[in-house]
């Protein structure tokens, strides 16, 4: 009797796992770049059920058990994994020009006091020196280093190449493509680090929308920018948490708590009428 209540809490524990990813996902859900948590449950063995003292044979090495089995029992259930969803967000026109997105897969690489992390928030502004930042002050990687721009605008095109025009510096909040202008007067600066994982689910969160990567996520490799994974100026890309979904969720984990509280409230009772009613009959 006390195994159902052990099963009843085991359901409980693994139901607060639950509400605490997609309490987390609701959270972050207008987060740029931000990427859908789901916890994943594991359950524990099952045990079969045979019926006692039945056709138990006595043999000089022993007894063989030839109970017929009744069925299998349950003995709840924990959490596995906290699995993380990349699928594509959508992509939102800010018309800022230091805003990049990601159409496809991949990280942008940024470089932090505790290492090397990687991004899917393009949400970039230019610092003092003029260096491409993070908005927490990270410089963000290209090819040669941390990317430094002398004007105070540049072009990005869809693979990942950064341009500065003296002509454009006057409006640096327009955008400007490569077709609308000469270009006569273009810098080349650098290309963007645009970095994949083999094994994305082994990557860790650190806050920030910043990911680490790990021994099991495998070495960072270039994607193919340009073609399966394309750079966007003046677009970021939102979470991919659909809020309506996760609020549907959250009322089954409800549900699901409750229910597991009231197996636990039963085998209570019956336990209390065992102890108090059949032992002392």
């Amino acid at each position: 009797m006390l195994r159902g209540i052990y099963t009843g809490a085991s359901g409980m524990v693994a139901q607060m796992h639950r509400m605490d990813a997609l309490s987390n996902n609701l959270a972050n859900v207008d987060v740029t770049g931000y990427k859908q948590d789901v916890p994943v449950g594991k359950a524990f063995p099952e045990l079969l059920i045979r019926r006692m003292n039945e056709h138990i044979i006595t043999l000089p090495m022993g007894s063989v058990d030839r109970s017929p089995v009744v069925g299998k029992l349950g003995t709840g259930v924990e959490l596995n994994e906290v699995y993380t969803v990349f699928s594509q967000g959508s992509l939102k026109e800010t018309g800022n020009p230091f805003d990049l997105s990601l159409n496809g897969k991949g990280f942008f690489e940024i470089e932090t006091p505790e290492g090397l992390r990687y991004t899917r928030n393009g949400s970039f502004v230019i610092g003092k020196e003029g260096f491409l930042l993070t908005k927490e002050g990270y410089p963000v990687l290209g090819e040669n280093g941390p990317i430094q721009l002398k004007l105070n605008n540049f072009v990005v095109d869809s693979q990942g190449r950064i341009f500065q025009n003296a002509d454009f510096a006057e409006d640096p909040t327009r955008l400007v493509s490569m077709e609308e202008n000469s270009w006569e007067n273009t810098e080349y600066v650098d290309t963007l680090r645009v970095l994949d994982f083999s094994q994305l689910r082994y990557l860790q969160k650190q806050g920030s929308s910043l990911w680490r990567g790990t021994e099991e996520s495998g070495e960072p490799f270039a994607t193919d920018l340009g073609n399966s994974t394309k750079v966007i100026q003046g677009f970021l890309e939102a979470s991919n948490v659909n809020p309506v979904t996760e609020m549907v969720k959250m009322i089954e984990v409800n549900r699901a708590y409750e229910m597991n509280q009231k197996v636990i409230q039963t085998h209570e009772t019956l336990a209390g009428k065992l102890i108090n009613e059949v032992v002392r009959v």
